[in-house]
């Protein structure tokens, strides 16, 4: 869906939507694709990249916002999408941050020697949940979906090096899709008043996100032990171009360092981080020993980052 197929269907162009978000395109998955299918797709992938059957998988993480159901979760359904064999899976919310709450989940139980292999997915089907009549949030979003094979090996200084992870719930109404819960049954009013839509305050989304993620970027280098001259590559959320703008004057990164595909795909949420981290690997921007930070912020209001030393 490109900003030219949105001008046909709201007040809106292309230069507005560049202007203000960086976005050209967006992904739209199809009616008869939930998001257990688009997870599904992506772990599959995961699992062939990898060169494992689920076999080998001990749990599945799911970070989602658009569930197929409020219950039963997303990580059942694409569980046994996946195997027929039981598989503990469980999902994580945590608005655009929940894939990084998902690796450090993941990373932390692989850690405890819980479990030895983990499948995290990302996956969000955000048409769903968009109002085509309200410009300001219609051009933001997308659907997309990415997963990745976490293992505990003996080489430790490859992996999850360290995870920071906040959360402030006085700023949950900033981000939300007010009615379907238990706050807001769906009733004939909650639908007639577009209730069951994403809803956004984007002026203090921004002035949130822009102090949010370089606190995250520091804090993860810290107690990783590392500074911001050792970052090889940073994997910002790709929620908006001036919010990556911002965070790479802060550091002083060049952009040979930061990964930016938001004009292709715009914010797909959880997925945005999997996606750019896919697309550094196709394109050899990934290498072993590199550090890695990827670093988000999202509904909640919740923020947050991974660091990574990536492995072979």
């Amino acid at each position: 869906m490109t900003n030219h197929d949105l001008e046909r269907m709201m007040d809106t162009s292309d230069e507005w939507i560049v202007t203000r978000t960086g976005i050209r395109e967006r992904h739209i998955a199809s009616p008869e694709e939930p998001t257990s299918v688009l997870g599904w797709r992506a772990a599959q992938a995961a699992l062939a990249d990898a060169g494992l059957e689920m076999d080998a998988i001990d749990f599945i993480v799911v970070a989602t916002n658009t569930g197929d159901t409020v219950f039963p979760s997303t990580a059942c359904r694409v569980q046994s999408q996946l195997t027929q064999r039981p598989v503990p899976s469980v999902d994580v919310q945590a608005g655009c941050t929940g894939w990084i709450y998902g690796i450090a989940m993941a990373s932390a139980m692989i850690e405890s020697g819980t479990f030895r292999r983990i499948l995290v997915i990302a996956a969000d089907k955000l048409s769903s949940i968009t109002d085509y009549q309200d410009r300001t949030t219609a051009v933001l979003f997308g659907d997309a979906a990415g997963a990745i094979v976490l293992e505990g090996r003996q080489q430790a200084e490859h992996g999850v090096l360290a995870s920071f992870l906040q959360a402030d719930g006085s700023g949950g109404d900033l981000l939300s899709m007010p009615a379907g819960g238990s706050l807001l049954p769906a009733t004939h009013q909650t639908v007639d008043e577009r209730l069951h839509y994403l809803k956004m305050n984007g002026n203090d989304v921004f002035r949130f996100a822009v102090k949010a993620m370089p606190e995250a970027i520091e804090e993860g280098l810290r107690r990783a032990g590392l500074g911001v001259d050792q970052i090889d590559l940073l994997v910002p959320h790709q929620a908006n171009q001036r919010i990556i703008d911002a965070a790479m004057r802060r550091f002083h990164l060049d952009p040979s360092r930061v990964t930016n595909n938001i004009a292709r795909y715009g914010n797909t949420s959880v997925a945005t981080i999997p996606v750019a981290l896919w697309e550094a690997r196709q394109e050899g921007r990934v290498k072993p020993g590199d550090v890695v930070v990827l670093v988000a912020f999202g509904a909640g209001l919740t923020w947050g980052s991974n660091v990574i030393r990536w492995g072979a």
